[in-house]
């Protein structure tokens, strides 16, 4: 699964890395980014640059009686997600990246959990494959929201967890915000396990698991 992430590049790293409208949107770099918060997503611009929203995490479908289904669809398996109905409507036409440059995960070590953050191995930021829907309360508000795809662990992620979040490469990228692709045959291809030997983990102070504990201390290597 995917429940806590990193994105800490700068405004000027992430427009650049994914072409993006240069007029600065809600961003800023986050170190414990975690479910039911709002986080940066990006959707296609069609013929115009992509776009930097925020949706909050965990998704609301938009038939939903209430907003309660958020906190258990932060992620969506992509083995199944041309089948389930709360997601298969959507994988063909609202489909986002949320970026992202680390996610943490926890890895047994005798009776103790370690926390580990996974990287590429040069470091740089990344777009996990995610879909989105809106939700209209009953007062007319709207509520904007998406899940996260995973996949099943690579031989690397496999040694702390069995699955993974969806990491596109840049190509991969570039056809899950084409709008005008909602073939089955065109996107399922892309939800794969991302290559272990491009990636790398390291080990981090428990603080990160305090939700409230969002600082740049939170992806320093832990030492000893």
């Amino acid at each position: 699964m995917c429940g806590r992430f990193t994105i800490t590049v700068t405004w000027e790293e992430l427009l650049l890395r994914f072409m993006l409208d240069p007029r600065a949107g809600a961003y800023q770099p986050r170190y414990n980014v975690a479910p039911g918060q709002y986080i940066p997503a990006i959707l296609g611009g069609g013929d115009a640059p992509n776009r930097l929203g925020e949706l909050r995490w965990g998704l609301v479908p938009a038939w939903a009686h209430d907003d309660k289904s958020g906190a258990r669809m932060i992620n969506a398996r992509s083995e199944t997600a041309a089948e389930k109905p709360a997601f298969r409507s959507l994988l063909k036409r609202k489909r986002c990246l949320i970026p992202s440059d680390g996610f943490y995960e926890w890895k047994k070590e005798g009776g103790r959990k370690q926390p580990v953050r996974f990287v590429l191995q040069d470091g740089a930021p990344y777009g996990m494959a995610a879909l989105y829907d809106t939700w209209a309360a009953p007062d007319g508000g709207k509520l904007h929201t998406c899940t996260i795809l995973t996949t099943a662990a690579n031989p690397l992620v496999a040694e702390v967890h069995e699955r993974m979040p969806v990491i596109l490469e840049p190509e991969g990228e570039r056809l899950w915000l084409d709008r005008s692709i909602q073939g089955e045959s065109e996107l399922l291809p892309l939800l794969k396990p991302y290559p272990a030997e491009s990636m790398r983990y390291y080990p981090v102070d428990s603080k990160v698991g305090r939700v409230q504990h969002e600082a740049a201390d939170c992806i320093e290597p832990l030492l000893g």
